[in-house]
């Protein structure tokens, strides 16, 4: 089922479900009436109701912009990676062979390894890492005649550096989520939000479910929004390995 059907599934579901609710739950009290709680339902439901949609706008902004911020770190990373690569140019061999290599294999193991654990949340190889580690003492140990090399041996090492923690801050994503704190206060508050609504009267049964039905697609629109975004590498977000694998395609034509 695709993300598509799957948004629509919940959230034409709880509308039905809620309007049936409704209509059963008005005609039985119909004869009592329930105009008289309007006012005071009203001031409750905008308290509670207001908290709920403070919340939930503030995890949607934040997962928006984690989304964001998690692109743009593969492509940092990634860039880091080719310019490791490229400082390497002007090292002595056998170094610089084996610094090539070891990026090649490096983008490989993200693209084609990492990857579909992070789209699961599950725990990621420490390949990487150890390709890293063998970078590093490549870079670090390589001997330099000249300035220009040694130039070129210093901006590798930054550069190197510069992809630890952009690998880091993407391995952090991948696990942040949002805390079940939130997810108690945001289907509490939607239940609760939901519930005041049956207190309401009115003169029209009908036009009274849907208004109800509106409320609560509009909530679990907002609810699926938010657990589709929780992980920036799946579902709606689904951040892909492209700057790996464009990164890849550079290093294996030299650069």
């Amino acid at each position: 089922m695709t993300m598509t059907f799957s948004g629509l599934f919940w959230v034409v579901g709880l509308m039905i479900v809620t309007a049936v609710l409704a209509v059963i739950l008005r005609k039985a009290r119909q004869r009592f009436g329930r105009e008289a709680n309007n006012e005071v339902a009203g001031q409750v439901f905008t308290i509670v109701g207001g908290v709920n949609v403070v919340i939930a706008a503030f995890v949607l902004i934040s997962l928006f912009d984690a989304t964001s911020s998690a692109k743009d770190n593969t492509y940092q990373e990634a860039n880091s990676l080719v310019a490791v690569r490229w400082a390497s140019d002007s090292l002595a061999e056998p170094a610089r062979s084996k610094i090539e290599d070891l990026a090649q294999q490096y983008a490989t193991q993200v693209a084609e390894e990492e990857w579909p654990d992070l789209r699961t949340g599950a725990p990621v190889s420490e390949r990487g890492w150890e390709l890293l580690s063998q970078l590093q003492n490549e870079v670090e140990r390589v001997p330099t005649k000249t300035d220009r090399e040694e130039d070129s041996r210093v901006e590798a090492s930054t550069q190197l550096w510069n992809v630890y923690q952009a690998r880091q801050v993407r391995l952090n994503s991948a696990g942040s989520g949002v805390s079940a704190v939130v997810w108690f206060a945001i289907v509490v508050g939607s239940v609760m939000s939901i519930g005041l609504m049956f207190m309401f009267g009115g003169p029209g049964v009908y036009s009274y479910a849907v208004i109800v039905a509106m409320l609560s697609g509009a909530i679990a629109l907002m609810v699926f929004a938010i657990y589709q975004l929780q992980n920036p590498f799946s579902g709606g977000a689904n951040v892909g390995p492209d700057a790996f694998v464009a990164a890849l395609s550079r290093l294996s034509r030299g650069g």
